[in-house]
């Protein structure tokens, strides 16, 4: 029983987590439909059943590798079976420490940002913010000043553009009757 009150050992191994516990409880129940369907009479059907066990990397726990271990054993004693056709059983993992040394690989490749590059990318971040906010200001700026509506500006530019209609219109006249008046010309539109 682990410190917490769950059961970690499974076939004679006591496991750290929860999670290899449970892939070895899995293991040890591929290993009994195995041994259910295994003909020993026939080591070549398990050369193959063990050579596809190790290129498919079936078993991973300690459970796993003695059950192969145990197929191996039985393979090196047959006298129809070459010991050259019996590949060795191959762990994924170190025993020596050397991982704990080095570190994990993984870790090494996906290294934090030191403190340098760290505050560079800050001082871009930033940099690159205030050029965003100066465009965005120059973009309204533009936008406001412009004399084509749009929706900041719409109200005075038509304002300014009736203005100027109704000078224009104001000095037309003004030319008109000017005009009318050279030409003598008597017109009551005055008195309306």
């Amino acid at each position: 029983m682990a410190e917490d009150g769950r059961n970690l050992s499974v076939g004679g191994y006591r496991f750290y987590t929860e999670k290899d516990a449970q892939l070895a409880a899995t293991e040890l129940k591929k290993i009994e439909y195995l041994e259910e369907r295994i003909d020993y009479s026939k080591p070549d059907s398990i050369l193959t059943v063990y050579e596809k066990s190790i290129h498919e990397r079936i078993f991973r726990t300690p459970v796993g590798f003695q059950y192969l271990k145990g197929l191996r054993d039985y393979l090196l004693d047959q006298p129809g079976i070459e010991p050259a056709r019996v590949p060795a059983i191959p762990l994924y993992s170190t025993f020596s420490g050397e991982v704990r040394e080095k570190g994990n690989p993984a870790r090494n490749r996906i290294k934090a940002p030191s403190e340098g590059k760290g505050v560079s990318g800050y001082k871009i971040s930033v940099i690159l913010n205030v050029l965003l906010v100066l465009a965005v200001i120059a973009m309204f700026t533009i936008t406001i000043r412009s004399d084509n509506p749009n929706v900041l500006n719409y109200e005075r530019v038509l304002t300014n553009r009736y203005a100027q209609w109704e000078q224009e219109l104001t000095e037309r006249e003004n030319a008109v009757r000017e005009k009318e008046r050279e030409l003598k010309i008597n017109d009551n539109t005055d008195d309306l």
